[in-house]
């Protein structure tokens, strides 16, 4: 029998919901490009309902208590002595969101001898030291595509609310005043000016699809090019380089994965060569970003905007400058786990623990690394290397909160 480990974010502060604004989440069977959601044998929770918070435990005590296993849900994932920490050393599964994510570094990893599966319930891996994972014959798996347009929506919203100066706007309410000056002083259209994806993914070509209709002027940068008939179909511009495209877009989206070849992408020689006063909206991870760098680049006037709902480490701490710089409309990593998503991500965790037990195959799509190196969805978007470094500053959160 197996044992696991479950890292989640934290119950709601006022209590876990009596009720839901709606009375289900929207069925989706079938993704995009094709792509089946998840489809497990059975799922044990009730779709819309909070299932990515300790309490909600994924829906999956009763699946794996009732084959003799053993479950450990906790949120305490940060510094020596934590809950996680505590069950390591005979651990054979771990889960996590990327929303809180534990950060499965080399040092973690070795004190994890029985660990055989590293298991993201949702997208993006990059918490968990890949390399480390391929030399100790750790799989590591991910819900591809989940929570891909859940996180595409989250993008369009704030490239709205940043360039309209929403936010401000939104205060200027709350404060009891009718400042319509202050609030324009700030505020653009969107019509004509030209926004840019770093990748076009699954989740950077979604966006590229809901902002066509905004009558944009669109660009792309991608190590694997879309085919000629979708450029043709969205009027795309494809450059070969990030530095190409930062030098013409308004607003850039960062769409990438976190890799070694990503970390600090946008230091302060990237943010020197873009358009004065350029926005940035990043739902990818936040250590693409430089985070001084991007403080500083707010503060001269370099960058007229910034948003984004992924930190690094995660949770952020209290004095992370990203919640004070100006300019900003930051949230926590909220983007991919709407109650929408949760559904989604929860029953692909079930899928993946079933395929597990059974002996039977996890989706290709699914795997970052197996059989000791990048596979699946890793080879296409991961590089080799780690890209943890840093992570033990989340417990900062816990002392400072």
């Amino acid at each position: 029998m197996a044992k696991i480990v479950c890292v989640l974010y934290d119950d709601p502060v006022d209590g876990y919901p009596a009720s839901y604004a709606h009375d289900a989440a929207p069925d989706i069977s079938v993704y995009p490009d094709g792509q089946t959601a998840a489809n497990p044998k059975a799922i044990d929770f009730v779709p819309g309902q909070l299932l990515g918070s300790v309490s909600g435990e994924l829906g999956l005590r009763k699946f794996l208590e009732g084959q003799g296993h053993t479950l450990v849900v906790t949120s305490d994932k940060g510094g020596e002595g934590c809950e996680l920490e505590k069950h390591l050393h005979d651990a054979d599964i771990v889960i996590s969101q990327p929303f809180w994510p534990a950060y499965l570094t080399r040092e973690r990893i070795a004190k994890a001898p029985k660990l055989k599966l590293a298991l993201t319930a949702g997208i993006g891996s990059d918490h968990v030291d890949l390399q480390a994972a391929m030399e100790c014959g750790i799989t590591v798996a991910e819900i591809t595509y989940c929570n891909s347009i859940s996180v595409a929506e989250h993008v369009v919203m704030m490239i709205l609310g940043l360039v309209r100066n929403y936010i401000p706007s939104y205060q200027w309410v709350v404060k009891g005043g009718w400042n319509i000056a202050d609030c324009a002083a700030r505020s653009y259209d969107l019509e004509g000016m030209a926004v840019g994806t770093i990748a076009a993914g699954r989740i950077g070509l979604a966006v590229l699809r809901r902002l066509k209709p905004f009558d944009f002027k669109l660009h792309y940068t991608d190590r694997h090019r879309l085919a000629p008939e979708i450029e043709r179909e969205l009027n795309l511009t494809f450059h070969p380089n990030v530095e190409s495209m930062i030098r013409v877009c308004d607003v850039v989206t960062v769409n990438c994965p976190l890799h070694p070849e990503t970390e600090h992408m946008f230091d302060d020689a990237m943010l020197a060569k873009m358009k004065r006063g350029a926005y940035i909206v990043n739902t990818a991870r936040g250590k693409i970003c430089d985070r001084d760098a991007i403080a500083r680049a707010l503060e001269s006037g370099q960058l007229a905007g910034y948003a984004g709902d992924v930190w690094f480490p995660q949770p952020a701490p209290q004095d992370h400058p990203w919640r004070s710089m100006p300019h900003h409309g930051m949230t926590p990593h909220i983007s991919g786990t709407s109650l929408s998503a949760q559904v989604r991500y929860a029953a692909g965790v079930r899928e993946v623990l079933e395929c597990w037990f059974e002996g039977r195959a996890i989706r290709d799509e699914y795997l970052v690394v197996d059989g000791g190196k990048l596979a699946g969805v890793g080879a296409h978007s991961y590089s080799k290397g780690d890209a943890t470094g840093g992570s033990e500053e989340a417990v900062r959160f816990r002392k400072t909160a």
